[in-house]
């Protein structure tokens, strides 16, 4: 065992840090949430990630993205995420893919062991989680992270247990009328925020990104979505991991 996995070992033991070793996780959008999970996944030891994501970093992600610095504005967040990785440990098996979800590049994720779903957009999103339900892949979705502030909030459960978030009712809407119900689990905050949801292409406020997709621009504190990150990294852990391995009991 390599000595930077030594302290995990002790925790874990030998074995399951060479299970983790042998384990691969893909993940759809490197950003606040992403860039955190995929961070906590390479420094515990997953032997391969897939990343996905179109966007570059931009003088905005700063306040909130663990990929943003100075250095890295302009740069895809692919490039960076993976040179990251590869600087934490240079036995991981990389594949970095600076695209939009579709179809092809789905059947890429797809053949990870967990999929871990850190997009912001509805329609990516929702077309994401069904393709994964229907054919028995799992997966762990991330909801709305912006616009909260109290950390004692985030919970982790089925996307059916979700309330008090935007994203999550419009997802939950969008599942259900694909006859989608239980069966994905998620993290989400119920706190209050002051926003309903619109589609960007129909919202005034929002502003042009990459490849001339609308987004929405809203408020957001480094330590949630930090937080939803590496809740993220925990429940992708917990389902690759013996049940015993990280019980509390």
């Amino acid at each position: 065992m390599k000595e930077q996995f030594q302290r995990i070992g002790r925790f874990i033991g030998e074995d399951n840090v060479s299970h983790l070793n042998n384990s691969s996780v893909a993940i759809a959008g490197v950003g606040a949430v992403g860039g955190y999970a995929i961070e906590m996944l390479a420094r515990s030891g997953i032997g391969k990630l897939i990343i996905l994501d179109f966007d570059r970093v931009s003088e905005s992600n700063i306040n909130r993205q663990i990929i943003a610095l100075h250095s890295t504005v302009g740069k895809l967040k692919t490039d960076v995420m993976k040179e990251r990785i590869l600087d934490i440990n240079p036995d991981c098996h990389v594949i970095a893919i600076p695209e939009m979800l579709d179809e092809k590049n789905m059947e890429i994720l797809f053949s990870a062991d967990i999929v871990l779903d850190c997009i912001d957009s509805v329609k990516a999103k929702v077309a994401l989680l069904e393709t994964a339900y229907r054919r028995g892949i799992p997966i762990i979705s991330s909801m709305g992270a912006a616009l909260r502030k109290d950390s004692s909030l985030i919970r982790t459960g089925d996307i059916t247990e979700t309330y008090g978030c935007p994203l999550a009712k419009q997802v939950r809407t969008q599942l259900r009328k694909r006859g989608i119900g239980k069966g994905i689990e998620c993290v989400y905050s119920p706190e209050q925020v002051d926003f309903k949801y619109i589609d960007p292409s129909e919202d005034p406020d929002a502003e042009d990104g990459t490849n001339g997709r609308k987004r929405l621009v809203l408020g957001s504190l480094a330590y949630i979505t930090a937080i939803f990150g590496e809740k993220m990294a925990e429940l992708a852990l917990r389902r690759l991991l013996p049940d015993s391995v990280l019980s509390s009991k």
